[in-house]
């Protein structure tokens, strides 16, 4: 159920339900039940399944595979384990934690690496990975504790770094990331199934590539305090021709979901192909720019934002950033919304996926007391957003394709 702004119109359930439409497109158990259903597969499989949509995935995997199943691992996030997968007696089902690592994504790591050692020596597997895998999956070579670890991505979170830059610097910590995960195969045969939380969908960057050909490239420079990690960048791998790789579910087809709904729905549309500032805050005040001078009806965009982040963080990540930044430039300016989503219903350090501002939404904020200036460079949107009643929680959605803005103008 999707809870949404205290107040009710026509315009901002126009844009929830285009949300949930776009959604549906690209849902886990829907996209793996399509896929599997494509591939030969043995009458005995093995299940793996990590990230913020595993259970999503693995219920798509369940209903594909029936008795072939023989047995499974699922590693989600905190919170979003789904019944019909945990109480699956073939399947172990773990959580752990996001967005930075703990003690659980530990274990989560060695419960990995024993299902697959102790896996028959010609099992053939289903890996069915999505965002935020990174995080709840580690194998740590000696020298590294959970501390440094969680430090580490802690400051990556709010570097501001591209996730090609983070994730090479999560697999230069790690024993299984960069393709590392590979050896222990062993040479058997994988199929692996990605829900692309990452630009231009490449495999080898959807949860720091476990399976994939690793980055090479050298790393970004880090803060002196991590100077004494060491650090392994992965050698260059070889393609490993007894595992395949798909991209089953991506931002560009939950896009092109939205489009369709909003065809149906009589109202004029615009694509928009890349993202108008990498910036949070300069994306949202550039939307609502464009919002604001365009014609009457719906303007779409698909990707991610990033955030730097202060010393002590307040409530919100880079799509409620982003939203209170539109919110600030629509002040007064009547008929303009913007919805700002992550596509897993959950953004930054809150269990809120996003906002759906409107032009009176600051002034919604400051009748509560709040300065949205202070909040957005304290990083404290959420708080915000709170009080002026536009935050928008979707509960976990069984998918994790990026973010999701729509900006709409009515018409007078």
């Amino acid at each position: 159920m999707i809870k949404a702004h205290e107040f009710r119109s026509p315009a901002r359930d126009l844009l929830l339900k285009l949300m949930q439409q776009g959604l549906a497109v690209v849902n886990g158990r829907n996209c793996v039940h399509a896929a599997l259903r494509t591939l030969e597969l043995p009458e005995k499989v093995y299940l793996v399944a990590i990230g913020k949509a595993a259970d999503a995935m693995a219920a798509g995997a369940i209903d594909a595979l029936g008795v072939r199943l023989r047995a499974g691992l699922v590693i989600t996030r905190h919170g979003y384990q789904d019944s019909p997968v945990y109480r699956d007696p073939r399947l172990l089902s773990l959580e752990a934690g996001h967005p930075v690592p703990d003690e659980q994504s530990l274990a989560a790591g060695r419960a990995l690496c024993l299902f697959l050692e102790r896996v028959p020596a010609d099992a053939h597997f289903i890996f069915l990975i999505s965002g935020g895998t990174s995080s709840l999956v580690e194998a740590l070579p000696e020298g590294v504790t959970l501390a440094q670890l969680q430090a580490l991505n802690r400051w990556l979170l709010g570097s501001g770094l591209a996730i090609d830059a983070v994730n090479r610097v999560r697999s230069a910590v790690s024993s299984i990331k960069g393709g590392r995960l590979l050896t222990r195969l062993a040479g058997r045969r994988a199929d692996v199934l990605l829900i692309s939380d990452v630009p231009d969908d490449d495999p080898a960057q959807v949860g720091s590539g476990l399976l994939m050909p690793a980055d090479t490239r050298p790393l970004p420079e880090l803060p002196v305090e991590f100077a004494g990690l060491p650090l392994r960048v992965p050698e260059p791998q070889q393609k490993n021709e007894n595992v395949s790789a798909a991209i089953i579910a991506s931002n560009r087809q939950m896009l092109d979901g939205v489009a369709g709904a909003a065809k149906l729905a009589g109202v004029s549309i615009q694509m928009h192909l890349a993202l108008p500032a990498t910036d949070a805050i300069a994306c949202g005040e550039k939307i609502a720019d464009i919002v604001r001078a365009a014609a009457p009806g719906l303007h779409v965009w698909g990707g991610e934002t990033v955030v730097t982040l202060p010393p002590a963080p307040g409530r919100g990540g880079r799509n409620q950033a982003l939203a209170l930044a539109a919110a600030r430039r629509m002040q007064g300016q009547e008929g303009c919304y913007v919805l700002s989503v992550g596509t897993d219903g959950s953004d930054g350090n809150t269990d809120d996926a996003g906002a759906l501002v409107d032009s009176e939404s600051i002034a919604r904020g400051i009748d509560a007391g709040l300065d949205a200036d202070a909040c957005l460079r304290d990083a404290d949107s959420g708080t915000f957003l709170e009080a002026s009643g536009d935050l928008v929680h979707t509960g976990p959605t069984g998918t994790n394709v990026m973010d999701l803005i729509i900006a709409y103008k009515q018409a007078d």
